[in-house]
């Protein structure tokens, strides 16, 4: 069965990315065009390239406006860079404010995921139950905690169109990280994605994937996976070492197998998920997730290293 067409306003472009870095969403204003997400640093140039490319087909000189649904690396990577090159303005949730502002990696979560972002300067915050005109449409801004506690999203009624970052992706959402560290995340999503479903929602815009329409069946696959998870935390700690160390792997390309238990122990995310919930030795936790991304196809061991795949 073909899914159904696509209906988005002309005012909004879809940058759609691989996984290590978030889509873009362009909205192109009579005065003025915005951003929502610029993906991770690695990525910042070919960022770059693509925002100028469709600027150029618009007729377009500049980004005056960058707005990110969170402070991921994946998701704000790029800022820095469209800031050196368009001087643009950037919106961040509020409460990210003074994390920002001190550049604190710890808080930020780049340090105890082992990422990288380059460092921006933000010129205004944005508070759930605000309203931002974007490509000439308004978006209201919603609070959309657990996947991250801090996470918005972006939704336009006029044309029921939701940009739902990690909350909601066509099949499933991002890892609920505070329940990795001990903190209250699944009670979170669960009213997020309630949230979702009572708007009038006809198109997601996520931030991984492809925009999609089956909004009620995406949702139905989100309240299951989070049923999953719930009913025994360790799932969502399993998820959570595997795609931490998956997004390290796409970055680097390959990793030493003889590195990865120090990895386990020194990236402060894995030794606190495995601390509160697995309770594995290092070297032990190394290769169950060796043999999960090698069963999943996500990843390849030739004996010496584990590569991308």
């Amino acid at each position: 069965m073909n899914a159904p067409a696509l209906h988005i306003a002309a005012s909004i472009h879809v940058l759609e990315r691989g996984w290590l870095s978030s889509n873009n969403v362009l909205l192109f204003g009579r005065d003025e065009v915005a951003m929502i997400d610029s993906g991770y640093v690695t990525h910042a140039e070919q960022t770059r390239t693509l925002v100028r490319h469709v600027l150029a087909q618009r007729g377009r000189p500049r980004l005056d406006l960058l707005v990110n649904t969170h402070l991921h690396s994946d998701h704000c990577g790029g800022n820095a860079a469209l800031q050196q090159e368009h001087d643009c303005r950037i919106a961040i949730p509020a409460a990210e404010e003074k994390q920002v502002r001190h550049w604190d990696e710890d808080a930020l979560s780049y340090r105890a995921t082992g990422q990288r972002c380059a460092r921006f300067t933000p010129t205004q915050t944005l508070r759930s139950g605000e309203v931002l005109r974007m490509g000439e449409l308004d978006w209201q801004v919603l609070a959309a905690p657990g996947h991250d506690p801090h996470a918005l999203l972006f939704y336009c009624a006029q044309e029921g169109v939701l940009v739902s970052a990690d909350a909601l992706w066509r099949n499933g959402f991002g890892i609920i990280f505070p329940e990795l560290d001990g903190e209250s995340g699944f009670a979170e999503a669960r009213a997020t994605l309630e949230l979702i479903r009572s708007l009038e929602v006809r198109t997601v815009i996520p931030g991984h994937g492809a925009p999609f329409t089956e909004v009620d069946d995406a949702l139905d696959k989100a309240f299951s996976r989070l049923d999953y998870l719930q009913a025994d935390p360790r799932r969502n700690a399993h998820n959570g070492v595997k795609v931490l160390v998956k997004f390290l792997l796409m970055e680097r390309g390959r990793i030493a197998l003889e590195q990865l238990p120090a990895m386990m122990r020194e990236i402060p995310l894995l030794r606190i998920t495995n601390e509160r919930h697995l309770q594995m030795d290092d070297v032990a936790l190394a290769r169950w997730c060796v043999a999960q991304l090698e069963k999943a196809g996500a990843a390849h061991s030739d004996g010496v290293f584990l590569l991308d795949r």
